[in-house]
């Protein structure tokens, strides 16, 4: 007899989310304030310039930062985020976004998030979490 084990609140998270999922982002690896994630540039991620659209990046990178700050348990959110380019990156690309908390107080957080393709470093990000205290949803107001 096989004992089911409970899914962490990261991997129920990201099962849940459609968004990320179906962009074919992938959950490599979670822990305590961490995350690492992986996606490939498809056409449909490329824009007029032949690159990959910065709002396909950022949510790559805000999926790696949400499931580092959910890591802890509560729900978690983001209270703010910001992100810089610093390569292009093109169709076919493999990338891969590695998360980590940089400091939690009270009900608030700071999340590094790096986007490399290989070695190189595509995109920094840094966002800015908040605890929320009730899991309503759009059903329950």
């Amino acid at each position: 007899m096989t004992q089911a084990t409970e899914k962490s609140p990261v991997e129920t998270m990201f099962a849940a989310d459609e968004a990320s999922r179906s962009l074919g982002i992938e959950l490599l690896e979670h822990g305590e304030g961490t995350a690492e994630l992986r996606m490939t540039v498809t056409p449909a991620m490329v824009n007029g310039h032949k690159i990959a659209h910065g709002g396909y990046l950022f949510l790559f990178a805000d999926t790696a930062f949400a499931c580092a700050c959910n890591s802890h348990g509560p729900v978690t959110v983001a209270a703010g985020a910001d992100i810089d380019f610093i390569a292009p990156a093109y169709e076919g690309d493999v990338l891969v976004a590695t998360a980590r908390e940089r400091a939690r107080f009270g009900r608030s957080g700071i999340y590094d998030v790096s986007v490399r393709r290989g070695d190189e470093v595509i995109a920094e990000f840094r966002g800015r979490s908040r605890s929320v205290r009730s899991t309503k949803t759009r059903d329950s107001r």
